[in-house]
C-alpha cells in the first residue's frame, strides 16, 4: 500500500510518500507560516504523487477519545475540532492539512495518527495530577504526553538494532528537537513521559520553558499584572534556550559556550541538568533500564550533548564510546556505547513517517 504521510508542523507541511516496503519515493516540505499552506503549491506538489492508496495525518492531540489511529470521516473531524482547546497551537494546523489534502484526494481513505495515543497506556500513578477529583473529571485534567509517534518508532527501531524484542526491554527514548520529551518504554508500552497536559511540561526546549513552579506563574499574574495571554506566549515562544542564551538553536548555544559566553554556558548546563534528571526519573519508573535512545534534531546531531548527558548517568551504567559518539560519517541508527557498558546508548533517526505509515496500514489492513 503506497501511503502519503502528512505532517503539519509549526512552519512547514511535510509530505512523504512511502512504498509498501517503506522505501521513500517522494519528499516535499512546503512553507506553512502560522499553519497556512499555499493551496496552489499543495495541489501542484500532490499532483506529482502517483498511485497514492492511503493517507496518514499526524494529529497532535487525541484527548481521551482516541487511544489509537482512526479512519477519518466528517464525524471524526468534528470530534477532533472539539479538542482544539487542548492544543490550540497545533490542532488547527493539523485539521487545516486534513481539509486541504482531503479536497485534493477525496476518494482516498485517510487515517488520523495521534501523538498522544502512545501514552494512553500510562498507569494512573504517572498520568494523574494531584488535583480535586471534580476538576479532573469535569475537564479531563491529566498527563497526556506527546511525541508518541516518535517514541514508538524509536523504541522499536532501537530493539531491532540490538537484535532483541521491544517487548522484553526497558528503554528511555529521548526525543530532543525544538520540542523535547522523554518516554519510559517498558515492554513496548509507555509507562511514563515528561510532557503532561500540554507540551510545556518537562524538559527545557528551544523556546519553551519546560516545567516551572506553578506558583511562579500565579505570582506573575497576581503581582506583576501579567495577562494570561502574555504568560502563555512567553512560556511557549520566548523561554527555553532562547530565553537563557538568546538563541533557540542548540548549535549556536554550543558555539557561544565554547567562546566563553556565560549565558550560553548556563543554558547548556540547565538543559543537560534537566535532561539527566529526567532520564534517571524515567529509569526509576521502570526499576531499571536496558538502553537510552537519542532521536530528534538535537538527539541525532549534537554528540556533545549526548556525551554530557552520559557523563552524569554513569551510575546507571550508561557509558558512550567517545569516538563512536563523535563520528559524523556513521549512520544515525547505531549503538554508540562503550563495548562493555551494561546500559546501551543508541542514536536513531526520527522517522515519524514510518510509524504513521505503519499505523495506516494497520487500520486499513
Amino acid at each position: 500500500m503506497r501511503v502519503l504521510v502528512v505532517n503539519a508542523g509549526s512552519s512547514s507541511l511535510k509530505l512523504r510518500v512511502l512504498e509498501p516496503n517503506d522505501s521513500l519515493v517522494a519528499a516535499h516540505d512546503l512553507p506553512a507560516p502560522r499553519g497556512r499552506v499555499d493551496l496552489a503549491a499543495l495541489a501542484k506538489t500532490i499532483g506529482e504523487f502517483k498511485g497514492v492508496q492511503a493517507i496518514g495525518h499526524r494529529i497532535v492531540h487525541g484527548g481521551t477519545a482516541f487511544s489509537g489511529p482512526v479512519l477519518i470521516d466528517a464525524g471524526i473531524v468534528e470530534r477532533l475540532r472539539s479538542l482544539t482547546d487542548l492544543a490550540p497551537l497545533h490542532q488547527p494546523k493539523s485539521l487545516a492539512a486534513v481539509d486541504a489534502v482531503s479536497a485534493l484526494f477525496p476518494d482516498v481513505p485517510a487515517v488520523a495518527c495521534f501523538d498522544t495515543a502512545f501514552h494512553a497506556t500510562l498507569p494512573g500513578a504517572a498520568a494523574t495530577y494531584a488535583l480535586p477529583m471534580e476538576w479532573r473529571k469535569r475537564w479531563n485534567l491529566r498527563r497526556y504526553g506527546f511525541h508518541g509517534l516518535s517514541h514508538a518508532y524509536a523504541s522499536r527501531r532501537a530493539a531491532e538494532i540490538l537484535g532483541r524484542s521491544v517487548r522484553e526491554m526497558r528503554l528511555v527514548t529521548c526525543h530532543l528537537g525544538a520540542g523535547a520529551s522523554l518516554a519510559a518504554v517498558q515492554h513496548g508500552r509507555s509507562v511514563d513521559t515528561t510532557m503532561g497536559f500540554t507540551p510545556l511540561e518537562g524538559l527545557v526546549m528551544a523556546t519553551r520553558s519546560g516545567s516551572v513552579d506553578p506558583g511562579l506563574v500565579l505570582w506573575l499574574e497576581e503581582h506583576a499584572d501579567m495577562p494570561p495571554a502574555e504568560l502563555a506566549t512567553t512560556l511557549e515562544h520566548r523561554s527555553g534556550l532562547l530565553g537563557l542564551a538568546g538563541t533557540s538553536d542548540m548549535r549556536e548555544v554550543l558555539a557561544k559556550a565554547d567562546r566563553g559566553d556565560a549565558d550560553a554556558g548556563l543554558a547548556l548546563e540547565v538543559y543537560v541538568h534537566r535532561l539527566r534528571a529526567a532520564v534517571a526519573s524515567m529509569t526509576a519508573a521502570m526499576a531499571g533500564v536496558d538502553a537510552v535512545v537519542f532521536t530528534g534534531g538535537v538527539g541525532e546531531r549534537a554528540p556533545r550533548v549526548r556525551q554530557l548527558v552520559a557523563n552524569g548517568l554513569a551510575f546507571l551504567g550508561v557509558n558512550v564510546d567517545p569516538e563512536e559518539n563523535a563520528a559524523t560519517s556513521s549512520p544515525f541508527d547505531r549503538d554508540i556505547s562503550e563495548l562493555n557498558a551494561p546500559v546501551r546508548t543508541l542514536v536513531v533517526a526520527a522517522r515519524e513517517d514510518l510509524e504513521i505509515a505503519r499505523e495506516v496500514r494497520g487500520v486499513l489492513g
